[in-house]
């Protein structure tokens, strides 16, 4: 199979689970990707820094996420924890409601097409 058709999938929904992710709790860059791979390696592919940190700032532009920074335990430095913005919660949901509508139809246009595969 074209890996475009698969990309495409990936890059339109990564978004969404981001911001469901940073939803539940207020988290942090490393932990937003040692989630991700854990619970998405097989189907998202592995999460890279390089991917998921341009969508935080994206998303951050928009005002759908903020940031606070707060003292790193482990090295002096400083870790950036993510929330969501009123608006990022209120977009969350529609985009939620959305694929849920998304989901249902094209399974569908896939069951439809199953079984007229097994007839066949």
């Amino acid at each position: 199979m074209d890996d475009r058709y698969i990309q495409q999938f990936k890059k339109g929904s990564l978004e969404m689970i981001l911001l469901s992710l940073i939803g539940r709790k207020e988290t942090y860059g490393y932990e937003i990707l040692t989630e991700l791979n854990q619970k998405g390696a097989e189907v998202l592919g592995f999460a890279k820094e390089g991917t998921v940190y341009p969508i935080l700032y994206r998303l951050q532009n928009a005002g759908l996420i903020q940031c606070r920074l707060a003292p790193a335990a482990a090295n002096g430095g400083t870790k950036k924890y993510y929330s969501l913005t009123p608006q990022g919660r209120e977009t969350l949901e529609e985009l939620t409601q959305f694929w849920n509508r998304y989901k249902a139809c094209v399974d569908r246009f896939l069951t439809d097409w199953e079984k007229q595969e097994v007839a066949l």
